[in-house]
């Protein structure tokens, strides 16, 4: 019976080591991540807002907290996304979204955390500089070989914080 037990709890141990991704698996998914979201968020290339919602799962409830309301469904995003282009993305001039941070908690072999900062300076229509930033916390799953958002929170800084003092090395041009 004890050999059994022994048995039993060393076959737990294992698979509960087996589950959790190595150093340098967590190392890939977080480079893996990155580069989604960067190659999304490249506000310099064409279609911006189809790179932007190709970051959520085209099925299946998404959870997006921002601006104090939360939206669970793909379409509500979608609009949210259209509308944040519509009225501020293409109005800004020689926009770079320029990520100060991303912190990842690889949590296993199919999800993932991460929380970011954010600026992107660009010129109004009237040319004149200016600055948007904020936090970004998302809920990555990994779903047929592809990571996909699943719930996220974004956070604006507010308009009258100076925005060289929140985040090092954040300048308005």
């Amino acid at each position: 019976m004890r050999t059994l037990r022994l048995f039993v709890l060393g076959g737990l141990i294992t698979a509960g080591c087996a589950s959790r991704p190595s150093r340098a698996e967590q190392q890939a998914i977080a480079e893996t991540l990155t580069r989604q979201v960067k190659e999304a968020y490249d506000i310099t290339k064409p279609d911006a807002e189809r790179r932007l919602l190709s970051l959520y799962p085209t099925s299946g409830r998404i959870v997006s907290a921002n601006g104090g309301r939360v939206v669970t469904s793909r379409d509500t995003l979608a609009m949210g996304i259209h509308s944040f282009w519509q009225f501020v993305g293409a109005n800004m001039q020689g926009p770079q979204w320029i990520w100060d941070q991303m912190l990842f908690d690889v949590l296993s072999r199919d999800a993932a955390v991460m929380t970011a900062t954010y600026h992107v300076p660009h010129r109004t229509p009237r040319g004149d500089p200016h600055t948007i930033g904020g936090a970004f916390t998302a809920v990555f799953q990994k779903r047929a070989g592809r990571w996909f958002i699943v719930q996220e929170h974004l956070s604006d800084l507010p308009p009258s914080a100076p925005m060289d003092s929140m985040h090092p090395g954040m300048k308005t041009p």
